[in-house]
């Protein structure tokens, strides 16, 4: 794994601190509606507080493609973190330029402002030098906390770093301890529980831990994919053609090793793709014109007996639809297997979180992985471009006035 230098390595008493953050939280209504992302990062704000640090905090907020535009503006993400720490926190009206430059220089010890969205500005996205060199001017010493945007080579990921002396966050290595660990030294048996919709996004991953695992448990959308490819009918239900051939090639690749892969044997299925729509059980092949939605009740106890004896569980993606009440059953017992399992139970992708959030399960999991994109590139062997960043513990300071 790679050794990466922690914040506690870091002098912060009474130096600027650009902490960069992943706030990229859900706003509905003028509030964040989910703060699991901003809650992950106050271990490492509270940290630097407690040690004298004057906190710039730095995020991106949706996909404004350089754009200012009321809708991504981090006033709401500010309201939330102010709650959480029981503190007022200064939102400041860009991340960059004269005005926030003389605000942080000025801040006191222990004092937090949250910077205007990151992504305001195309320079962020483009990894742009000169960029990377203003929001360096702000501060002394870097932090990245920001695992769910350490996929990126963005200027506040990997430009930066360049320029402090820089440093992980807690949740950052948490993170990369572990899935690093979950690939160098799994407990056993190993299980990967694979769901969502795309074979295509998981193909990578299952590449590279299919000689790895000790059992491939296979859920969701992508489950009729793998049906289809083994020549089973799967009525209307989804199935994604070009990644056929993948599938095939995983399985082949499986049988080969002596790799049990668990597919589904009954289904939840509908006649429509519609929340709502009446739905029923079938055993077997899905009937033509009908749509799979879940795993069905069969499937289900049989992948939490299998869940129940293993040493360590990755699992990304749902089983079903598992925002719609009828079709979140699956998702809802393999969450319930994982927390009374004593497996290392690790659960990424952002729909699955979620799913395990809103069940009540996320505190019996092991790790709730903070990263979608980075989690999946990560658990492919990728080196990410915001961990290689940081892969050193010193780099030269910004001159005052840079």
């Amino acid at each position: 794994m790679m050794a990466l230098p922690s914040i506690e390595s870091l002098d912060l008493k009474g130096r600027r601190l650009f902490l960069r953050v992943d706030f990229n939280v859900p706003i509905a209504g003028g509030r964040a509606t989910d703060d699991t992302r901003v809650r992950a990062a106050l271990p490492t704000l509270r940290h630097a507080i407690d040690r004298g640090a004057r906190v710039i905090l730095a995020s991106h907020l949706g996909r404004p493609a350089g754009r200012r535009t009321e809708e991504f503006r981090m006033s709401p993400v500010a309201r939330c973190l102010a709650d959480l720490l029981g503190r007022p926190i200064l939102k400041l009206d860009d991340c960059v330029g004269e005005a926030t430059r003389q605000t942080c220089l000025a801040l006191a010890d222990g004092e937090t402002v949250l910077l205007e969205n990151l992504r305001f500005h195309p320079g962020e996205e483009a990894g742009d030098p000169a960029f990377a060199r203003e929001l360096a001017s702000l501060a002394e010493v870097y932090v990245n906390d920001a695992f769910g945007a350490a996929h990126r080579a963005h200027a506040s990921i990997t430009g930066v770093p360049a320029l402090l002396p820089s440093a992980a966050g807690f949740l950052l290595l948490r993170e990369v301890d572990y899935l690093g660990r979950a690939l160098a030294e799994p407990r056993r048996p190993f299980v990967l529980v694979a769901g969502g919709a795309k074979v295509s996004d998981k193909v990578a991953v299952l590449e590279k831990l299919l000689d790895r695992l000790d059992l491939l448990v296979v859920g969701g959308a992508m489950a009729y994919t793998f049906l289809a490819a083994r020549g089973d009918a799967v009525g209307a239900s989804r199935v994604e053609a070009p990644a056929l051939e993948a599938a095939r090639e995983i399985l082949r690749r499986a049988a080969g090793r002596g790799l049990e892969v668990l597919l589904p044997d009954d289904h939840v299925v509908a006649e429509r793709f519609e929340e709502g729509a009446p739905t029923r059980v079938v055993e077997g092949p899905i009937p033509e014109g009908w749509v799979g939605l879940d795993i069905g009740p069969a499937t289900a106890t049989r992948y939490a007996q299998w869940l129940a004896g293993a040493g360590t569980v990755l699992w990304n993606g749902t089983l079903g639809v598992s925002e719609w009440r009828l079709a979140q059953e699956g998702t809802r017992r393999i969450a319930e297997a994982l927390a009374e399992s004593g497996a290392v139970s690790i659960v990424g992708g952002g729909d699955t979180a979620a799913a395990v959030r809103e069940l009540g399960h996320a505190a019996a999991m092991s790790h709730v992985s903070t990263g979608g994109g980075a989690s999946l590139e990560f658990l492919e062997g990728r080196v990410l471009p915001g961990l290689a960043a940081l892969a050193r513990r010193e780099a030269p300071r910004v001159p005052a006035g840079a």
